[in-house]
């Protein structure tokens, strides 16, 4: 029964005091939480809790469902986890770790009451209540909504059933001519769903991950940021722009939440591989969030997409009388860093346990911001770590499909095309992985870098390169290793294959076709029985080769792998020649969710390093020796919750205890 005395709307309209009638009289009331907790496990879309009100302030019980500590299922959750824990942990460490302060999960909020100031049209319009003709005549009653809508009350799976079937009829229809592409024509769709029910729209895309997961995130979700003033019809996030300086501690609180659980965060200035978008590339904040909600579970009233307006380098924007955002060159050096600086502390004023996520930065802003921030506030850069991290996983993949222990892989010679943010990134991450293999010391930080040569646009890099970028410096290429390999500076990709037979090539470019024909060839004289290409780039239009090229040229032993997702290739004699999709979709989740219920207070490389390794030792044995080294998308929600979230989460609860952070 309700623990308090609470007031509900009389027939008369005044308020009268609620009265629980006997259970025999009771309706079968089945009511959507409109407060949804941050566990996927209990994202119910017709769970049954009462409504009740008070004129204007409409005031609901969240039901009882996997969450924070203090539900039943949160402490059944918690338990799940202490065995988890006592079974992985040594007895000593164990005991350690419960004698330390306990520490609340910061989504202990999630047991309160909500209330919504709102009552008819109001909750019809609000995609965050409106459950449309699912609304019971109990709730319609309650909620001023009798005569608002049609008389039938359907369910909310005849809902979905009557959405899915207008989907597939619309798909064609639904075009705006020419240049709408059809994966354009269903994100069109989808967002038309999520603008008018948002409870409705995470259930179609949880309960088809497989098929919607690339239609709202990469690749999609490229087209749609090129095209998205067009697209614009209804706001959805925040906007700070250079416009705003001194304004944004009080602007965060326009925002209408009290509390925000995860922000993504772009300036535009490197979405995707498609360059300089400006305002435009709020679509990739939104395309993350929303894998946010659907793998991890995240309450979906506790995020936020972010864009910060510095201006626009893209000469077609600044001419466009169409475009939304700030039509002026970027702002650069201190100025671009005041900016972030008050928006970092504007957020987390309002919101101290919020998590941050960097997304699309280019190059020269993602490190420096990466180190800037990470020892202060709770955040992490997801082109430089999440990518590093998928990366070391399909790296560690691609040993085992050689028949090798992983511990053989700092034994991996691996060219790296592309110098940018995420090429660096992988490049630091994976000599980290490989020096650790190796004992951590001096000798094995000097072998892991003698394993990689990176190419970018000017060739080789060497130390020989002027104004080299310093985050590439301690990979360049030495003048003695040069004469031995028969290399020089700003040698071409090509070249470089050939003389080093390396046993992975790996693209960061953002080229398309930078792996050409020449390129695949010479891969095939490679010291590896089954070397391994990882075309990483996004969108597709981006990836440095396509499989059917690969598995063409190189045979069917080569093992592909790309950041955007391609079909198998029939290889003929019922061989397929499998094509995996390496994308940051199986971490970022997770380690969200972790940092978020641990209480961590920083993202360190370690909880990273760990995830990796967790995903790149998750598949199977048979299903890796058939080139498999990452999940399908339809595993998604599978892999994220047992790699991402419930494997980075008791590390992370053992680094909050273990750290006091």
């Amino acid at each position: 029964g309700d623990r308090a005395r609470l007031l509900c709307v009389g027939a008369n309209g005044q308020p009268r005091p609620a009265e629980r009638p006997p259970a025999s009289s009771r309706p079968n009331r089945r009511i959507v939480p409109t407060h949804r907790t941050s566990h996927r496990k209990s994202y119910d879309y017709a769970s049954p809790f009462p409504l009740v009100g008070r004129n204007q302030h409409q005031l609901q019980r969240p039901p009882l469902a996997a969450g924070p500590a203090g539900t039943r299922a949160g402490m059944a959750n918690a338990s799940s986890i202490s065995r988890s824990l006592r079974r992985s942990l040594a007895p000593d460490a164990l005991h350690r770790l419960l004698l330390q302060r306990s520490r609340a999960f910061v989504t202990a909020e999630c047991h309160r009451p909500v209330v919504l100031h709102k009552r008819g049209p109001d909750i019809l319009h609000d995609p965050w209540f409106n459950r449309g003709t699912a609304f019971s005549m109990t709730e319609r009653d309650r909620l001023g909504l009798r005569g608002l809508l049609p008389p039938s009350v359907v369910s909310s799976q005849q809902q979905i059933d009557r959405f899915m079937g207008d989907l597939k009829r619309l798909e064609q229809n639904a075009r705006d001519g020419p240049s709408d592409t059809y994966q354009l024509a269903k994100w069109r769709i989808l967002n038309r769903l999520h603008d008018r029910n948002e409870t409705m729209y995470y259930k179609v895309l949880i309960d088809n991950i497989e098929e919607y997961a690339p239609i709202v995130y990469t690749p999609t979700v490229g087209a749609v940021c090129q095209n998205y003033s067009g697209l614009f019809r209804r706001p959805r996030g925040m906007y700070f722009s250079a416009e705003d300086r001194g304004e944004m501690m009080s602007m965060v609180y326009n925002w209408p939440a009290d509390q925000v659980d995860m922000i993504v965060v772009t300036d535009g200035s490197r979405i995707l591989g498609l360059g300089d978008l400006g305002v435009q590339g709020i679509g990739i904040a939104i395309g993350k969030l929303d894998l946010y909600v659907a793998a991890a579970g995240i309450n979906p009233q506790r995020v936020l997409p972010v864009m910060i307006d510095v201006g626009t380098n893209n000469e077609k924007l600044l001419k466009d009388p169409l475009y939304l955002g700030l039509q002026e060159h970027r702002l650069e050096g201190e100025e671009y860093v005041e900016i972030i600086d008050e928006f970092m502390e504007a957020v987390f004023s309002r919101w101290p346990n919020v998590i941050v996520q960097f997304e699309d930065f280019q190059s020269k802003w993602a490190f420096r911001l990466l180190q800037r921030y990470r020892k202060t506030y709770r955040m992490f850069n997801d082109d430089v770590q999440g990518t590093a991290g998928v990366a070391i996983a399909g790296l560690l993949g691609a040993v085992r499909a050689q028949g090798r222990p992983m511990i053989d892989f700092p034994k991996q010679k691996i060219v790296v095309a592309g110098a940018g943010s995420a090429g660096i990134g992988v490049v630091n991450a994976a000599s980290r992985t490989m020096a650790r293999m190796l004992g951590n010391n001096e000798v094995a930080f000097e072998s892991a870098r003698s394993q990689f040569w990176i190419v970018d646009a000017h060739g080789l890099i060497t130390e020989e390169r002027v104004d080299i970028d310093p985050d590439a410096r301690p990979f360049a290429r030495r003048k003695s290793e040069l004469t031995h390999q028969g290399l020089n500076e700003g040698a071409s990709l090509i070249e470089v294959v050939k003389k080093v037979k390396p046993d992975v090539i790996l693209g960061l470019s953002a080229v398309g076709g930078l792996f050409s024909k020449e390129v695949l060839e010479a891969l095939k004289d490679s010291s590896s029985s089954r070397p391994a290409i990882f075309a990483m780039s996004n969108p597709t239009k981006n990836a440095e080769c396509t499989p059917e090229e690969a598995f063409s040229i190189i045979g069917e032993k080569v093992v592909f792998s790309s950041g955007s997702p391609f079909d198998d290739v029939d290889l003929g004699d019922g061989k397929i020649g499998h094509s995996n999709q390496g994308n940051n979709m199986y971490l970022f989740p997770g380690i969200g969710l972790g940092t978020l219920l641990s209480g961590a207070r920083i993202v360190s490389d370690g909880m990273l390093q760990a995830a990796a390794e967790r995903l790149a030792s998750y598949m199977k044995e048979e299903e890796v020796l058939q080139g498999i080294i990452y999940p399908p998308t339809s595993r998604l929600y599978t892999r994220t919750i047992n790699v991402s979230v419930f494997r980075v989460i008791c590390l992370l609860i053992i680094y909050g205890y273990t750290q006091n952070t």
